[in-house]
């Protein structure tokens, strides 16, 4: 038992010192990473799936968005999954597909999928659009760089669209987190970014080949989806310069169920980093075996209070260790305020940072919810109009 509790703690010690100790490493790193010299000068053909489930309201908004493009080649599927009020979506543009599946999908693989079975032509590369992201101008052009340069995946940045009340801020604050560290830091480190959701490319023959026989219910196709990728020993980019917007959560219900969604598969697929660590020792892989690590960490308000628990029993059990969790927290404080000052952020989100701890209540209440988080609901609803 002693042992057992002594592996415990440096298992989320371990949590608490990765963000600042890979920060320090890339510190010391001559060459970040960027896209390499061209191997071609292709302008490729996307191939932009925009998925809705139910709600149709910010769909005219991310249309006229992608419409603005300062790019030619692509054409837009969009799908309306479930949806029942449609008369608002008439778009004269013929770059705009509209999909509407005779039976309910209720799953983004799916969604995926139908628009691919419907494509007008070959495309060369599939990006994923919310139905409520709106995309900035040179969003293709700088995927462009990263296919041209030979990578098959790519992950962009999702900026939010909306700080509107305090839930969004925070919601816009960790993000801006996991973006500087699962993004930026763990590509630059070697190893690959991690997907989230939306704002991301895959050459179609990688999207098809790696998800075509994958069967997922529920949340959390892209959790499966970049660990194929990197099953594969494939990269998954980090382009801190494709941009999409994505609208935050605003809404204490809207933030409980969207949570205990991503709990959930936390919970469900985080067995999957230990066959990617396995994986990395054997080929010497540092892409696997990190991506491996990362996939293991809990979600963040989870391995925080658990650390904040084992420095309290460990106050009358044995201070010197107490002092070491005192030691961890205060590298992890500095690690995420790092991420955020490196990030630029907007000052109505610095102000909400005081209220951390209330998000952090709610992401409690997600976690009791979230055995039948898929069956309360499959998609996030938004509150708010565009």
């Amino acid at each position: 038992m002693s042992v057992l509790w002594y592996i415990l703690q440096f298992v989320i010690g371990f949590n608490l010192l990765l963000p600042l100790t890979l920060f320090v490493l890339n510190r010391f790193k001559k060459k970040k990473e960027q896209p390499a010299p061209y191997q071609n000068s292709k302008a490729w053909d996307y191939a932009i799936i925009v998925t809705a489930y139910q709600e149709t309201v910010h769909i005219p908004a991310t249309v006229h968005s992608i419409l603005n493009l300062n790019y030619n080649n692509y054409l837009v599927y969009v799908v309306l999954d479930n949806c029942d009020d449609i008369s608002s979506l008439q778009f004269s543009d013929d770059k705009i597909i509209l999909l509407r599946p005779e039976a309910v999908l209720a799953g983004n693989i799916k969604s995926h999928f139908f628009a691919i079975s419907n494509f007008k032509r070959n495309h060369d590369v599939v990006t994923i659009i919310d139905s409520d992201n709106l995309v900035e101008s040179n969003y293709l052009n700088v995927l462009n760089e990263y296919f041209n340069s030979g990578y098959e995946a790519v992950q962009g940045v999702r900026e939010a669209k909306n700080l509107d009340s305090t839930i969004a801020c925070l919601d816009a604050a960790r993000d801006l987190y996991y973006h500087f560290y699962d993004g930026y830091i763990l590509f630059n480190s070697g190893s690959s970014a991690t997907l989230a959701g939306s704002g991301m490319a895959f050459t179609t023959q990688l999207y098809k080949e790696t998800l075509k026989d994958v069967l997922i219910e529920g949340a959390g196709f892209d959790k499966v989806l970049q660990y194929q990728i990197v099953k594969r020993n494939t990269r998954i980019a980090f382009a801190e310069k494709a941009v999409v917007f994505d609208q935050k959560t605003s809404d204490s219900t809207q933030l409980v169920n969207q949570r205990a969604r991503w709990i959930n598969t936390w919970f469900k697929y985080f067995k999957l980093g230990f066959i990617l660590i396995i994986k990395g020792v054997k080929n010497v892989s540092i892409n696997q075996l990190l991506f491996g690590v990362i996939l293991l960490r809990p979600p963040l308000f989870l391995f925080l209070t658990l650390s904040l628990m084992l420095l309290f029993v460990n106050i009358f059990i044995n201070p010197l260790i107490a002092l070491m969790w005192i030691i961890g927290l205060l590298v992890f404080i500095l690690g995420f305020l790092i991420a955020i000052k490196k990030s630029n952020t907007d000052r109505i989100i610095l102000r909400a940072l005081r209220y951390i701890p209330v998000f952090i209540y709610y992401q409690f209440i997600s976690l009791f919810k979230s055995k039948n988080a898929n069956k309360r609901s499959v998609a996030t609803r938004h509150f708010e109009q565009p």
